[in-house]
């Protein structure tokens, strides 16, 4: 074999070796980013990102989603209802004040109320329904202090403990938690479609308006890994939306579809506890300085979340 030939085929098998290599490389870097997602991160503290029905992120979906991890060090959480004096203010007698007045949204998650040791939150999702005496109906506590209607201790209410962060949870119950520690921060809701795990068609129990004609909707899962899905659909949402079959505005049968495709394709574990916020009129979220969807209806409570990068 004459030296130009051994030559030519030692750099042939070189290169071949080094392909091969390459190759396999690519495959398992491609096979990392496919199978690393938020419940496999850490160092997770909060997503916020669009989807269509199925649960799949699409830049033009109709469900805007939050996703968040209650034990996350920088973030805190605050619930906000509509007052004309301070949160935690005292009478002359030294009772908690509640005066309570209409704020629609924009209103009720920019007062000065709004802001945690001054800082301004970076979520805000609307809660609890409210009456026509401007009070929020179902149970409603900000950083321990209540602020609750008629309904505390009959419709289900959603809320994250206080705490060290290590030991904060989420919860969705029927009223005050037996361990008082859970009951810190809570907003308060209705339509509860899954409890222990299992999904309920609640259509029957909201009735032919809420059910199948006002059809957005706010909505908070809990998994049984301890992330918190917070979710508002509507049409008319302040970003791109291409309306579609798997892509529209979602009845209650379809509420585990996009709640289970949100939690399998983000390896959140499984829907543990689901209920509604107030819906029609109401719905409301903001995320990082935009306000996503807004509605003119008045609030009942707003869920804040804030994020110290310092922490």
């Amino acid at each position: 074999m004459t030296s130009k030939k051994l030559i030519k085929e030692s750099l042939i098998f070189f290169l071949s070796i080094t392909l091969l290599c390459s190759c396999k490389m690519l495959h398992q870097s491609f096979l990392e980013a496919a199978t690393t997602c938020i419940g496999q991160d850490r160092n997770f503290s909060i997503s916020f990102f669009k989807t269509n029905n199925q649960g799949k992120k699409y830049d033009k979906g109709i469900n805007h989603v939050i996703i968040f991890h209650p034990k996350a060090k920088e973030l805190d959480f605050k619930v906000n209802v509509g007052l004309p004096h301070n949160l935690y203010a005292k009478d002359r007698k030294g009772n908690i004040r509640r005066d309570y007045i209409p704020k629609v949204f924009r209103e009720i998650i920019a007062d000065e109320n709004s802001k945690l040791n001054g800082q301004k939150p970076i979520v805000a999702i609307n809660a609890d329904y409210i009456g026509t005496d401007d009070k929020p109906q179902g149970l409603n506590i900000s950083r321990g202090v209540e602020y609750s209607g008629a309904f505390k201790n009959k419709r289900s209410s959603f809320g994250v403990s206080g705490g060290n962060p290590s030991q904060r949870q989420a919860t969705i119950g029927v009223g005050r938690r037996t361990n008082n520690i859970l009951n810190y921060n809570l907003v308060g809701g209705n339509g509860r479609f899954y409890r222990n795990g299992k999904f309920k068609d609640i259509c029957k129990d909201l009735g032919e308006l809420a059910c199948k004609q006002a059809t957005n909707r706010s909505m908070v899962a809990v998994s049984d890994r301890g992330y918190v899905i917070l979710l508002v659909n509507d049409a008319k949402a302040n970003s791109e939306i291409e309306l579609s079959q798997i892509n529209q505005e979602l009845l209650p049968d379809m509420f585990d579809d996009v709640l289970e495709g949100i939690a399998r394709n983000n390896c959140l574990g499984k829907i543990k506890e689901g209920m509604l916020f107030d819906g029609g009129m109401s719905p409301g979220l903001y995320y990082n300085n935009k306000i996503y969807v807004e509605n003119l209806g008045p609030i009942g409570s707003v869920f804040l979340i804030y994020k110290n990068s310092q922490k």
